[in-house]
């Protein structure tokens, strides 16, 4: 499992003129399965996605971000290993 950071490097006006490019690849990411999560920090500095596969394809894959393509900002991929969840939350299902 991974923790994808962004990081924005550019204003928010030249974030705004790629947020919808941005939310399409999310919907994409999430129906394609490999993106769980996705929501911006507070403050508006970056955002916090949560994603799963294999190392190398979630980095080829938040590369190519609109944000990360067009220079607006940085991409950090964490990866850990889920061990315990809260009640209600299936470790199984986020790791299938």
């Amino acid at each position: 499992m991974f923790v994808i950071a962004l990081t924005y490097t550019a204003s928010i006006e030249v974030l705004d003129g790629h947020l919808a490019d941005h939310r399409a690849w999310l919907d994409q990411g999430i129906a394609d399965g490999w993106l769980l999560l996705a929501g911006r920090r507070e403050p508006r500095t970056g955002g916090i996605l949560l994603a799963r596969g294999e190392r190398a394809e979630v980095e080829r894959l938040a590369a190519t971000d609109p944000f990360v393509l067009n220079g607006a900002a940085t991409v950090e991929v964490i990866e850990f290993h889920p061990v315990r969840a809260a009640a209600g939350v299936s470790l199984d299902s986020l790791l299938a």
